[in-house]
């Protein structure tokens, strides 16, 4: 019987709401993405409250808040439990990504969903994995094997491979097959005929221009806007997609030769491109080569200044400037506060990279027309003052009075108990030396030394003699070269690290920028204010598609490539994801899939997958030969039953069949073409052939990503005189590419 499996959207399907997918093998349940939207709605969740508590693992693709931002609050709130999976930028990038949606949200509201310490405890239970790498699980999930991949959307964007018994589920959304400035394109396209693949129609829609057009009109706009005195405010993400728009400023400031100041906001700003330094490994192949050879980062910025708070920008010289900032909804953060200063300048501008999550004010000002006037609410948090902080005082000293009070009752309930038991208690002056351990309320022990802890309110027991405090005799050895030491001592242990990191207010291996910090520990009494406000819609709005994602066009030909033996379509409008759906069933595969919220589909295989035995007498008949890193035969045999009723492959009880030739391995002429010049031999491409010497070509027919009976395979032909060179060429293509 095949390997089951099921898929149930948790939220994400027939709209543009944030990815939650729960896929189910063999009854071990895989979430797959946590995400949230800026409004940050508990009723989003209900369908993940109810199966929360039966998940066994957490898959996370993307670092942005629409693949993750639920994680803590799950955890906290929803009886999430189970380990999570990402790769390294997407835990870092994540990370910072919600402290700057809970320290935005904190200025501004009284925001109670998750802290800081609930994020933090969220990311602790993350295991990273590396591109390619395959991470087998264990207990329940026993024989399952994941792998993350290049998705090529944003830095360390991840398409999810799940392989059980030899088959593969894919997982792939928001993926971009183009190359940029700092990420390879995806290799979705090296998938070929998995059992189920799970895709997004989110741009099935949407054919974009060439990317040089699109990057000359983004320049002209910026340029005309600042020539005209005017300021540009770009609402971006906080690690996402702001990197590309990075690059792409950097660049163009220095082709043109112009010093209009640029300014990137954010409350992690600093600590967001301190990171991205250090991932230069998962970018484009360019930026790794560029820096082994110059030695010189990419993310070094020349052009752009990082600010970490709303004064820094203020206080900044007068005149037309561009500034980047947090969040790329406007419902929050510094591009809400900034909008609404410079919405009603007309020679201002507001330039959207990418589309405004559904509902919000930014979606609301990309719509055609856009309004002329939007109502929107201000809000900040004043410290108290006169009345308001002296009744804040009050209750704050009665609250500490009513928690004294009940630690006074708390110690004399204990004192009571032990009284009691120290009327029953041997004589005190009787050492017991069977326990050398000091009790642990006396010391505790602390990088090798000993912490003297003196309780409030101690009283001696009646039946002691005088009070008693711990005293350590200190015996020191010492050898020929002087005092002997213990290294251990001086070791500094993990969790006394991360004490020290949560006492700074910063991440789980670092730090935050110092404004955010300084707002952690501002606890000084506070109030939000808000107010109303019409904004007069005055600024130029402009949208241009900087998203990373592929196009429909590309959509469609990639799921032709790949051709999954069945599909299931998520997060789209409901008219994309209708419209990719007719094309999957005329043009890809016969089983597509576009379930509902819950509603459970299931894609298990129609191949039955045996487990069988392999004799030993058969085994010591095979003859294998070696290829690459691999042994490989051809096995010849006919089933079988053991003594336990397990499946078995015996030996044929009379001669095999011959075997027709077969290519294990797969030709790619480029790489044949370098090896045949390593050996001297004359070589060129001529026709989509590979002419070797005078004589011999090489020709490459078929292809094994092709549909339908018997075109699976390639087929390698020789073509050329049977000459000293024909037999040569055809001896190097045997050493390269074994035939059976």
């Amino acid at each position: 019987m095949g390997t089951s499996v099921q898929v149930t959207p948790l939220c994400g399907v027939y709209n543009e709401n944030p990815l939650s997918y729960l896929v189910s093998i063999d009854s071990f349940n895989i979430l797959i993405d946590c995400g949230w939207n800026d409004h940050f709605d508990p009723s989003l969740l209900q369908p993940l409250s109810r199966v929360a508590s039966t998940i066994d693992a957490v898959l996370l693709s993307h670092p942005d808040t629409l693949h993750l931002a639920a994680l803590p609050y799950a955890i906290k709130h929803l009886g999430l439990s189970a380990p999570v999976y990402s790769t390294e930028p997407v835990y870092r990038l994540g990370l910072l990504t919600m402290y700057d949606h809970f320290l935005s949200r904190k200025q501004v509201s009284d925001f109670d969903l998750f802290t800081l310490d609930d994020i933090d405890s969220a990311f602790q239970t993350v295991t990273r994995l590396t591109y390619s790498q395959n991470h087998h699980l264990s207990g329940k999930g026993e024989g399952i094997v994941i792998a993350p991949h290049t998705a090529g959307h944003l830095l360390g964007g991840t398409i999810w491979k799940i392989t059980k018994d030899g088959e593969d589920v894919i997982y792939a959304v928001d993926f971009n097959h183009r190359k940029e400035r700092h990420l390879n394109g995806t290799v979705l396209g090296s998938f070929v005929r998995p059992a189920v693949l799970i895709t997004d129609a989110y741009n099935a829609l949407n054919n974009q221009p060439y990317r040089r057009q699109k990057d000359k009109e983004f320049g002209d706009i910026l340029k005309k806007t600042l020539r005209a005195g005017g300021n540009v405010l770009l609402p971006v993400d906080t690690a996402g997609r702001i990197l590309e728009l990075i690059l792409m400023l950097e660049s163009y400031w220095a082709d043109e030769n112009l010093n209009y100041p640029i300014y990137f906001l954010t409350y992690v700003a600093s600590s967001t491109i301190d990171y991205v330094k250090s991932f230069l490994e998962w970018m484009s192949d360019s930026i790794a080569k560029s820096f082994e050879q110059t030695r010189e980062n990419i993310f070094l910025l020349k052009n752009i200044t990082l600010l970490v708070s709303k004064a820094d920008l203020d206080n900044a010289p007068d005149g037309p400037k561009v500034v980047l900032a947090s969040m790329a909804s406007l419902e929050a953060g510094f591009s809400h506060d900034i909008f609404v200063e410079w919405g009603n300048d007309v020679k201002n501008l507001v330039l959207f990279t990418e589309r405004g999550q559904f509902g919000t004010l930014a979606r609301m000002l990309q719509a055609d027309p856009p309004p002329k006037a939007v109502k929107v609410t201000v809000s900040k948090r004043v410290p108290l003052v006169g009345e308001e902080l002296i009744a804040y005082e009050e209750e704050q000293n009665r609250i500490k009075k009513e928690e004294a009070l009940k630690a006074s009752l708390m110690k004399e309930e204990e004192f009571k108990a032990s009284q009691g038991a120290d009327n029953n208690a041997i004589d005190p002056m009787i050492i017991d030396t069977g326990n050398s351990q000091p009790s642990p309320e006396v010391a505790v022990p602390k990088n090798g030394g000993y912490r003297d802890v003196f309780i409030d309110g101690f009283v001696p027991p009646s039946s002691s003699v005088a009070p008693m405090f711990p005293c350590y005799e200190n015996i020191t050895e010492w050898d020929d070269f002087g005092e002997v030491i213990n290294p251990d001592d001086y070791v500094i242990k993990e969790e006394d690290m991360d004490q020290a990191a949560n006492n700074v207010g910063g991440d789980l291996n670092g730090k935050l920028d110092e404004s955010a910090a300084s707002l952690i520990f501002d606890t000084k009494p506070s109030k939000v204010i808000s107010d109303e406000r019409t904004v007069q819609v005055r600024c130029s709005l402009v949208y241009m598609d900087f998203e990373g994602r592929s196009d429909g066009r590309s959509i469609k030909n990639i799921l032709s490539h790949v051709a999954p033996l069945k599909l299931v379509l998520v997060h789209g409008s409901a008219e994309a994801t209708d419209h990719l759906k007719q094309h999957c069933l005329k043009n890809v595969c016969p089983h597509v899939y576009a379930p509902q919220i819950e509603e459970t589909i299931d894609v298990t295989s129609d191949l039955c997958a045996y487990k069988v035995q392999l004799s030993e007498k058969l085994m010591s008949s095979v003859l294998f030969k070696k290829l690459g890193e691999y042994e490989v035969a051809w096995v010849d045999a006919e089933a079988g039953k053991t003594e336990n009723d397990m499946l078995s492959l015996l030996p044929v009880s009379g001669a095999p069949h011959p075997h027709k030739s077969v290519l294990v391995g797969d030709l790619k002429l480029a790489d044949f073409k370098q090896f045949l010049s390593t050996k001297g031999v004359p070589v060129e491409f001529a026709g989509g052939a590979l002419r070797c010497g005078e004589y011999v070509t090489v020709r490459k027919v078929g292809d094994a990503t092709q549909k339908g009976a018997g075109s699976g395979t390639q087929q390698i032909i020789i073509e050329g005189p049977l000459c000293e060179d024909y037999y040569k060429i055809r001896d190097y293509l045997y050493s390269q590419f074994y035939l059976l």
